[in-house]
């Protein structure tokens, strides 16, 4: 049995960096609605800014995880 450990240490750092990536984004998204429902009472401007940002933060989530869901489906 050959192990080639050049190659798992690759996809061990892809995959750290890509969770780490990902985890952060919806941490951002769960932030930043968070944000909008405490600034909704104060009517701040950039309330709607915040939201779509939160959005785009899970939009993005979703189309990665999509994106694994094909890579292992095809």
């Amino acid at each position: 049995m050959n192990i080639d450990w050049a190659a798992l240490a690759s996809v061990f750092g892809v995959s750290l960096v890509v969770t780490v990536a990902l985890v952060g984004l919806f941490t951002l998204g769960i932030t930043g609605m968070a944000r909008q429902t405490s600034t909704a009472q104060g009517g701040g401007g950039a309330n709607g800014l915040v939201r779509t940002g939160a959005y785009a933060c899970f939009g993005l989530c979703a189309a990665a995880v999509a994106y694994g869901i094909y890579l292992i489906v095809a």
